[in-house]
Formats: structure tokens, C-alpha cells, sequence
């Protein structure tokens, strides 16, 4: 079974970009915080590129701002190309099936979703 649940924030703010077969997607990045501390008492933070497709994507790059804490639901994909110098690379990357909004931060004078301070955290009750 290939199945992944990231929760995370965004980087960046989403673009969304459409294929010569007129299909949208996104491409983005989570920062996701580990659950235990480094060295030197520290969390680490990985980086994990995803790519959304279709409504998934247009939702996602309406919605969202970089800083918004979002859970992406999927699997891992790994591809490779011959880059300019002859080399195989390698690049695995999360394909997201499905988004969720978890913090968006929605600012009542716009009417619009605005970034979230990426230092906040969510709490357990």
C-alpha cells in the first residue's frame, strides 16, 4: 500500500500552472516539523515537495497563502530524467489525492483567506 498523511505549512504561495493537456496542478512545498528535538534541543524541519492536481489544485491555490497549516493526503511517487550533463536524477515527491484546510486565517475586511504567522501552533484539547 502506497498511502501518506502530511500535516503541514506552506512555503510558499501556490501557483497554479496548467499542462499543455490543459490539466491544473500545483506544485508546493510543507514544512513539516519533527516530533522530537535535535542536538541541540531544537525541532527540525523537512521539507516535502507535493504536487496537487485538478480541483484539488485550484481549491488549494483559491485558498491558500503560504503559512497556512493544510493536511495533504496521497502517495509517494518517484521519477527520474537524464538532466544536461548526462546524469540520472532521481526526484520522489508526494502526489496529493486530497487536501485539507486546517488554519487558513480569514480576514473579515477582505473576505479572503490571509497568511497565518508560521510560528503558530496548533494545541490538543
Amino acid at each position: 500500500m502506497n498511502q501518506v498523511s502530511l500535516i503541514g505549512r506552506m512555503t510558499k504561495d501556490p501557483n497554479l500552472q496548467v499542462t499543455h493537456a490543459g490539466v491544473p496542478y500545483v506544485k508546493l512545498s510543507l514544512a513539516i516539523q519533527r516530533r522530537y528535538r535535535n542536538a541541540k534541543g531544537e525541532f527540525d524541519v523537512d521539507f516535502v515537495p507535493c504536487t496537487v492536481w485538478r480541483k484539488q489544485a485550484e481549491s488549494t491555490a483559491h485558498y491558500c497563502h503560504k503559512g497556512a497549516l493544510i493536511a495533504v493526503i496521497g502517495r509517494i511517487q518517484t521519477r527520474n530524467y537524464v538532466n544536461e550533463d548526462g546524469e540520472r536524477v532521481f526526484i520522489t515527491e508526494i502526489i496529493g489525492d486530497d487536501v485539507r484546510f486546517l488554519k487558513l486565517n480569514y480576514d473579515d475586511s477582505t473576505g479572503h483567506t490571509k497568511p497565518v504567522n508560521p510560528s503558530e501552533t496548533i494545541t490538543s484539547t
